[in-house]
């Protein structure tokens, strides 16, 4: 028979552990959001500008 310190302890492990994997679950879905890399106002003729796109 197992002792109930030792019991509960697993226990506590195994909620924690459990714990840990749905918490890098939930910040592996949300991720880096979405922002602007050129936001509106932004400097046509700076260095790091998107290019015009070229009409054939």
């Amino acid at each position: 028979m197992v002792s109930s310190t030792r019991q509960t302890e697993r226990r506590r492990a195994i909620r924690a552990r459990n714990a840990g994997r749905s918490d890098k679950r939930a910040r592996m879905r949300s991720g880096t959001p979405r922002f602007p890399i050129h936001p509106e106002g932004y400097d046509p003729s700076a260095p790091d500008a998107r290019k015009a796109k070229e009409t054939k």
